[in-house]
């Protein structure tokens, strides 16, 4: 979708449709509103009127215009009460109306901002337009025979300030986050037939070559050399070789380091302690954190900030063979701690120990890793949430404090002492599950924490209620959503200014 920020008089505006964006307070259309009115012979008011229209979030008011002017609809967007509305809000909104256009067979729609909220600016605004336009028009059509043939090309966003270059330098922004989350969406929705181990280091490092970055991939035998014994007895099950990806973006005058951990399952039977069918179906999705790692990467190999990156990821498949690892194994992590295996289908945190502790070892200003790691913490926090845990209270206020204005939804786990003994293993130093089915998002952070340098600030974010959704929600099409790629690229950004 090409979007751009225009002041054109919209009576003579040449696109499939104009969009106004009307809060539930308001009784009498407004005065842009009222002139295109009028130029229709009064038939917005008329159909408000016989239809009832009241502007609830959205709900839509479609008005043909008869060729009365250049565009071929007028559409109203109902935002819900003005008190509420924030930039989520508009997201929300604009995703509704991109896909009502795409159900009318719009491609070039104008949506008009000329209006105010207290609490917004007209950057928020634009901003917020126009990610919740690219990601709601997003699908993953790729295998389909039959592909959707509608989709909204051109977005123009009508805005009358004599000055807009702060606004298109918003939009300018906005879309490349959204280009980066529909980037990790496309390869988390990529079967593990098509993106095995071998095939996601190929894309990073395709990646890596586009923007410049400095890459390296260790193969198997690197890997044990490492030390990495926990992350290699996950992979030694597959036929699909591991991969260990370090991407670094580094530009001159960096203001900080920091290291982003996926956790890269490209597939997870469960291993020895096998999924059931049920729980089985959609593990392509268990890369979604390395798949982010991705996202993120592209985002800053666009924007540039001037901050030092590190994408690490530990790519394996988890899977049931005689060269798989089994419960009651003892394994020993790239820190020198051991771990006694409880359940291989908790392999996920295995991956994540030794990434972490190679992390570690850049001695970066602070570490963020990201997983699909428990159902647990689905259980917690439901579908749409993320769990936040981590050793520094600071950056998890941080981080949470984005997610608000991303709308990328996060809530915090405690740790606490009590839960720390679930994980302490009889024959070794660590369980790699908890021994009760209680807390086991929290048991699997706590876990992760072993393998973390104490004096690196850091935080673990378990996507994996809100990484995948069947039927989709808001400007989620069904499928990946690419959380929290916008999040983690709003923090880098906000510590390179």
């Amino acid at each position: 979708m090409k979007v751009e920020v225009v002041s054109k008089k919209l009576e003579t505006a040449k696109v499939d449709a104009i969009v106004f964006f009307v809060s539930k307070e308001e009784k009498v259309l407004r005065e842009n509103i009222r002139k295109i009115d009028e130029i229709l012979g009064g038939l917005i008011s008329t159909f408000k009127k016989s239809l009832k229209f009241t502007p609830e979030e959205g709900k839509f008011l479609v008005v043909p215009t008869g060729g009365k002017l250049k565009a071929g609809f007028v559409i109203l967007t109902g935002l819900g009460e003005s008190k509420k509305v924030d930039k989520d809000t508009f997201r929300r909104v604009s995703a509704y109306t991109v896909r009502k256009s795409k159900e009318n067979k719009l491609s070039k729609i104008m949506m008009d901002i000329n209006l105010t909220f207290e609490k917004l600016s007209p950057e928020d605004v634009a901003s917020s337009v126009t990610e919740g336009a690219i990601l709601g028009n997003y699908s993953f059509d790729k295998y389909l025979s039959k592909k959707e043939k509608e989709e909204v090309e051109v977005l123009e966003i009508n805005l009358n300030l004599k000055d807009k270059t702060s606004v298109k330098e918003a939009v300018k922004v906005a879309t490349i986050l959204a280009e980066a989350q529909n980037f990790t969406r496309d390869l988390v929705n990529e079967p593990a037939n098509v993106i095995n181990t071998v095939e996601f280091a190929k894309i990073a490092e395709d990646l890596a070559n586009k923007y410049g970055f400095e890459i390296k991939v260790y193969d198997e035998k690197q890997i044990e050399e490492m030390g990495m014994g926990a992350y290699l007895a996950v992979a030694k099950g597959s036929e699909n070789p591991p991969r260990f990806i370090h991407i670094t973006y580094r530009p001159r005058h960096p203001k900080g380091e920091y290291a982003i951990v996926g956790k890269g399952l490209m597939f997870d039977s469960g291993g020895l302690n096998i999924k059931t069918g049920d729980f089985m179906r959609w593990m392509k999705i268990d890369k979604s954190g390395a798949c982010a790692v991705l996202g993120i990467l592209k985002a800053i190999g666009e924007l540039k900030p001037d901050v030092m990156v590190h994408g690490i990821v530990a790519a394996a498949e988890n899977m049931p063979s005689g060269k798989a690892y089994r419960p009651d194994d003892i394994l020993k992590a790239k820190n020198g701690k051991t771990i006694e295996i409880g359940n291989t289908d908790a392999e996920g945190r295995l991956t994540l120990a030794d990434a972490l502790c190679y992390a570690s070892e850049l001695k970066p200003d602070a570490i963020i890793d990201m997983a699909t790691l428990t159902g647990a913490c689905v259980v917690a926090l439901g579908e749409f949430t993320a769990g936040v845990m981590g050793n520094n209270q600071r950056l998890i206020n941080e981080i949470l404090s984005i997610s608000q204005n991303t709308g990328e939804w996060m809530w915090q786990l405690p740790f606490n002492d009590k839960l720390r003994e679930q994980i302490k293993a009889p024959h070794a130093d660590l369980y790699n599950v908890g021994t009760t089915r209680y807390g086991g998002a929290i048991t699997a952070g706590l876990f992760l924490e072993d393998f973390v340098d104490p004096r690196i600030p850091w935080v673990h974010i378990d996507i994996a209620g809100p990484s995948h959704h069947t039927s989709g929600w808001y400007y989620h099409p069904k499928g990946a959503t690419g959380i929290p790629v916008r999040t983690i690229v709003n923090f880098l950004l906000k510590r390179s200014r």
